[in-house]
């Protein structure tokens, strides 16, 4: 139970450890961001298709799984409607009010919870070394999205402290989503298989709806590319390597 926690917390926490940086510079180029993102994608993309939905499967059937995987990408598309959007390029061309910082920081904290969720329920399916994947592929997911948290807020004057601490902040919400996940899917066996097609349908709108739209507007696209595939072909080696 010790390393369960540990690794939830981990995960969360890579936020807060995505958002260091800022502590030391202001800006990163597209390309080198373009390129982590694009990364980062093929590492969920990797883990959902290659873990998460199979491990599912072999519990269950396809109802159970279109069901999962559907519900995950349907809760995170209502938060998209419900949330603003932050566009990075657009920070220096309005002015803000700072209110909005903290409607950001707010988007971001929900936008956490069903990856919480997801990591947690992967940890409590005791499918071996699953939990394990899912963790590590989320917690790379969130340290550059920490890192965009924090840089958004750096525009709107924040000091740097604050804009760290607001990182961890939404990552700790994540961590507590974690704890959730895992004690109702533990409690509740017969969940873990739509558990875990929850992961996979969340974490394959994050890919697709957010992390390569993102990749692909700065003039890097075939970077980016080349970036998704060696993610992809790291957590599949990743997994191989576990098993």
């Amino acid at each position: 139970m010790e390393e369960t926690l540990m690794i939830m917390i981990l995960s969360a926490m890579a936020t807060g450890a995505g958002a260091l940086p800022v502590l030391l510079i202001r800006r990163v180029s597209h390309r080198k961001m373009d390129s982590i993102l694009a990364y980062t994608a093929g590492v969920m993309m990797a883990a959902s298709t290659y873990g998460l939905i199979p491990a599912s499967l072999k519990l269950t059937n396809v109802t159970v799984l279109c069901i999962g995987v559907l519900g995950g990408a349907l809760i995170l598309n209502l938060l998209e409607y419900l949330l603003p959007h932050v566009d990075m390029d657009h920070t220096r061309k309005s002015p803000v009010l700072p209110h909005q910082s903290l409607m950001l920081v707010a988007a971001m904290t929900l936008h956490n919870i069903p990856e919480g969720l997801s990591v947690g329920a992967s940890l409590a399916s005791q499918v071996e070394h699953l939990g394990m994947v899912v963790a590590f592929s989320m917690g790379l997911q969130n340290a550059p999205e920490g890192f965009l948290v924090a840089l958004f807020l750096l525009h709107q004057n924040v000091s740097r402290r604050t804009a760290l601490f607001m990182a961890v902040l939404t990552g700790g919400i994540e961590c507590v989503s974690s704890f959730i996940g895992f004690y109702v899917v533990h409690i509740s066996l017969f969940l873990v298989p739509y558990g875990l097609a929850f992961a996979a349908g969340a974490m394959l709108f994050i890919v697709y709806k957010e992390l390569i739209p993102e990749t692909h507007g700065h003039g890097y696209e075939r970077l980016a590319t080349f970036s998704f595939l060696l993610g992809l072909l790291s957590m599949i080696g990743i997994v191989e390597w576990f098993r």
